[in-house]
């Protein structure tokens, strides 16, 4: 099994008086370290097709003495000397054996979990700005839908009062009645100003404030035989 990449060595490594016995003991240690797979793997073993876990590796005496250059014998007696201070288990086939670093998910599985949390808050950053995205590119199509409305197909709320002889008290009152404008739309604006004909602008603003309550911004919407009286209730 060909491994990439990297480890992480901890510094508590050379506070271990078992792998820092002699340098081949280190030797040996640090072999099954670098050998060991970081995540699910599967292999055969003994003919049968397992899955090797992080911090396992397949290796054999005969493959680390020829790598490290250290008699079989000595491999040997390392591994098991190794195996009784419970740094690793060994489960031995005819000619090769599954080794498990008791102490890997110690050393290695915060990188690895690091690692993770970097890769999930990097996806959240991505979908939160894609989200931002989209939704500046929806207020931008909106502002541009709105930008098509010319002011002049707006209703001139002060002439559509004068034409129809809407009494109007001070400017308070006309800004409140011209926040409608917009709101509601040309032909509903029209349609409350002729019901307000002859009446106070506290009339058309009273028929607009209700008709927003109602949900009916509109003309379309209106249902003309009874929208007055309902609007006006309590008048």
């Amino acid at each position: 099994m060909q491994q990439q990449g990297w480890i992480k060595l901890h510094r508590k490594t050379l506070d271990n008086p078992v792998v820092c016995k002699d340098t081949e003991h280190m030797a040996v240690w640090m072999y099954l370290l670098l050998n060991a797979t970081h995540r699910e793997y599967p292999v055969l073993f003994g003919g049968k097709k397992i899955m090797l876990q992080p911090g396992q590796l397949i290796t054999g005496r005969q493959s680390i003495s020829e790598k490290l250059r250290i008699s079989e014998s000595k491999v040997q007696r390392i591994l098991k000397s190794f195996e009784i201070e419970q740094q690793i288990e060994q489960q031995t086939g005819n000619k090769n054996r599954v080794v498990s670093i008791l102490s890997w998910h110690e050393y290695q599985e915060s990188e690895q979990q690091n690692e993770q949390q970097l890769n999930n808050k990097r996806t959240t950053t991505e979908q939160q700005l894609n989200t931002n995205k989209n939704v500046k590119n929806i207020e931008n199509v909106r502002m541009k839908e709105e930008e098509h409305i010319s002011q002049d197909q707006k209703p001139d709320l002060l002439s559509l009062f004068n034409k129809h002889e809407i009494q109007i008290k001070g400017v308070l009152q006309l800004e409140e009645a011209q926040s409608f404008v917009g709101v509601l739309d040309s032909p509903l604006i029209e349609h409350y100003a002729k019901l307000s004909a002859k009446k106070s602008a506290r009339y058309f603003i009273t028929i607009a404030k209700n008709s927003v309550s109602a949900g009916i911004t509109h003309y379309d919407q209106l249902n003309l035989k009874t929208e007055e009286d309902d609007f006006m209730k309590g008048w």
